[in-house]
């Protein structure tokens, strides 16, 4: 299994999951370390080459790279109009143009396999959208159409490919707000709390479980009910 952005965050606690459920597990990374058990490769997902040496390295130590979870990504939010091209274009490609590179060299190993699991984690911002977040929300709305295209093209090989689309979930970032902000973001949640990175985890584990064979092309929320019914 491969995990992209595994160093941190969400992408730490899936590896970590995976790790912990017995699979052999590969995290991307572009600095720090990835959690203990874990096979830590370099990678920048906005490269080709970079993204088939990381395959590389992970066939030559772990073996062929069923499951991948395009985790990684990054933010350069502000308003529309303040938006440069650049600010625009590169979480683009980190994002969505990341989580192509890395479907698509998973994809010819899985259809030898005729087995596969492309896991791609969006946000609930890519259903309802978010000012100052143009740039973001466009590359995880993304995500859904890339997946589904995925699912009929590589269905009748074994490949599923889904989404998670996490909601507000407790990070390092969430922490630093003011109380009332956090009460603000958790009013407008019907569960009433803000989500935790292992709530995502688990939710990844299922898609990428036997469990979840027979679901390809799916939307899985996991974000309290924030986003029900789009």
């Amino acid at each position: 299994m491969l995990v992209s952005g595994g160093n941190r965050g969400i992408g730490a606690v899936i590896a970590e999951q995976l790790r912990d459920a017995g699979h052999r597990v590969a995290a991307t990374h572009r600095s720090g370390e990835v959690p203990q058990g874990v096979l830590g490769v370099q990678c920048d997902v906005t490269d080709t080459e970079a993204v088939d040496r990381a395959f590389g390295e992970v066939e030559e130590k772990l073996g062929p790279v069923e499951v991948v979870v395009a985790n990684a990504g990054i933010t350069r939010d502000t308003l529309l109009l303040r938006m440069s091209d650049e600010d625009y274009e590169a979480v683009l490609q980190a994002n969505l143009a990341g989580a192509f590179r890395l479907a698509r060299r998973a994809a010819r190993p899985m259809m030898r396999k005729k087995f596969g699991r492309i896991i791609f984690i969006s946000s609930v911002v890519g259903q309802l959208g978010s000012a100052g977040q143009v740039n973001y929300a466009a590359s995880k709305a993304g995500m859904v159409g890339m997946a589904r295209s995925i699912a009929r093209e590589f269905g009748s090989r074994g490949i599923t490919a889904n989404v998670v689309a996490p909601g507000f979930i407790e990070t390092d970032m969430t922490a630093e707000l003011p109380a009332e902000r956090v009460k603000a973001y958790t009013d407008q949640i019907p569960l009433g709390r803000l989500g935790t990175a292992r709530d995502v985890a688990q939710a990844v584990a299922f898609l990428a479980g036997d469990g979840a064979g027979y679901i390809t092309g799916a939307l899985l929320p996991v974000d309290g009910g924030l986003g029900m019914g789009h």
